[in-house]
């Protein structure tokens, strides 16, 4: 019985470090966006020996992740005639 007086109170603090480790990454903006890290695992390549190599390299990996992130449709969605 006398371990509870241990455990709880480190439960708690636990508990107040999640909490505070999730409030803080929140709005410090680590969840703002979720698709352009997986879209860079899917789309990395090695990269190119060189200086201009790599440049290029970059901005075409770059622009290949911008065309291929989602975007709002210009026209709202509508069910076909029936």
């Amino acid at each position: 019985m006398s371990v509870l007086y241990v455990l709880v109170p480190v439960a708690l603090a636990l508990a107040a470090c999640a909490v505070f480790a999730y409030t803080w990454s929140s709005r410090s903006g680590q969840f703002d966006d979720l698709t352009t890290p997986a879209l860079r695992a899917i789309l990395d390549e090695a990269p190119n020996r060189g200086a201009a190599g790599g440049a290029a390299s970059a901005t075409i990996a770059s622009a290949t992740i911008a065309s291929a992130t989602p975007s709002a449709p210009s026209e709202p969605l509508r069910r076909p005639a029936e």
